[in-house]
């Protein structure tokens, strides 16, 4: 499985404390696992799943879009204030 991060993503990962990241690997390893995890959205977003997941005690979404059978293209990642909001806007 071929893993793709937009610019967006790899800035938001770069923020991130260590403890931090290791709950985001935890996640990828689950999203790799099974692709289909991930709720997929209606309207203007149906093109892409959303995975929500517990970062250091936190909620967190992580976006992300199954493009072909073997790569994922990694989106966004935040809390769910204005989450979908900035998603459209990009």
């Amino acid at each position: 499985m071929r893993v793709v991060e937009t610019p967006h993503f790899g800035k938001c990962v770069k923020r991130l404390h260590r403890n931090q990241k290791v709950d985001l690997d935890k996640a990828l390893r689950t999203i790799l696992e099974d692709p289909a995890i991930g709720g997929q959205k209606a309207g203007d977003l149906a093109w892409l799943r959303v995975y929500k997941f517990q970062m250091v005690h936190q909620a967190i979404l992580l976006a992300y879009e199954i493009a072909g059978a073997d790569t994922i293209i990694l989106h966004d990642l935040g809390s769910h204030e204005n989450f979908y909001r900035d998603l459209k806007k990009r």
